[in-house]
């Protein structure tokens, strides 16, 4: 039986290749991604360094805490691998273009033209909502977060937070937000998918409101400002995710 030929206008002809050579590429990828974060690690290890960037990042806490006093280390070696692990954070946070690039680079070979289109953007500001939600949690939330809790606080307690504890914090808050600024482009993705409708999403906006400040009350610390800080931006992405939704479905129309 003669192999069945594959459409003349099909953009995807002859772009097919083994499973292992899927394979190899794909460790390339990750091969590379990984030197990236090597070389911003090292980079950041020498300048400002792992205790600069720690000071850095406990900084809102440390200047919410009553004068004299600094965060504490229960384990005997937390002073020492704490910092590493902000540095390897803050330079995968510091390569992450590089590393989408190279996701993009993977799946790129399989897509329509019409859905690079589509995938390019989010690719970009789902990196750039990223970043700005972080930016948003370490500028904004955390003081305010801080002060709250010294302020109700009693005062014959004299907070001296664990540092590991505190990173633990920061990095659950940071992917916390993060994450739920991601709405638009989760929003985007469900209409362009046609699982959904930009109608149905302006119908469902007021069931998003209580959805978001449910997951704002699960995801935050049991505080009304966190909470707030975190729902109240999620309702205004929605909004813009509606708006982008439409026009992103006409831009990523495939061919007639």
């Amino acid at each position: 039986m003669s192999e069945e030929k594959k459409a003349p206008d099909d953009e995807l002809a002859g772009t097919e290749q083994p499973f292992i050579s899927h394979l190899v590429e794909l460790r390339d990828r990750l091969v590379r991604a990984a030197i990236a974060v090597a070389i911003a690690f090292g980079i950041l290890a020498m300048f400002p360094g792992p205790s600069a960037l720690y000071d850095l990042l406990a900084a809102p806490l440390v200047a919410q805490l009553p004068q004299g006093s600094t965060l504490i280390a229960t384990n005997v070696i937390s002073p020492f691998l704490v910092p590493l692990k902000i540095t390897l954070l803050a330079s995968f946070l510091a390569v992450l273009p590089v590393v989408l690039y190279q996701v993009w680079a993977f799946v790129a070979p399989g897509l329509y033209s019409h859905e690079k289109r589509l995938v390019v953007p989010l690719v970009f500001s789902s990196t750039v909502l990223f970043f700005v939600g972080v930016a948003f949690c370490y500028f904004f939330v955390f003081g305010q977060v801080f002060k709250f809790i010294q302020n109700f606080a009693p005062k014959s307690i004299t907070a001296a937070p664990d540092i590991e504890a505190y990173l633990s914090f920061v990095m659950s808050m940071f992917i916390a937000f993060g994450a739920a600024f991601e709405v638009p482009v989760v929003v985007v993705m469900l209409a362009r998918m046609g699982i959904v409708t930009v109608e149905k999403l302006k119908e469902f906006r007021g069931y998003f409101i209580v959805v978001a400040f449910i997951i704002a009350a699960i995801i935050t610390p049991p505080d009304v400002v966190s909470q707030l800080a975190l729902a109240i931006p999620m309702c205004f992405l929605y909004e813009l995710g509606i708006v982008a939704a439409g026009y992103f479905i006409r831009y990523s129309k495939a061919p007639e």
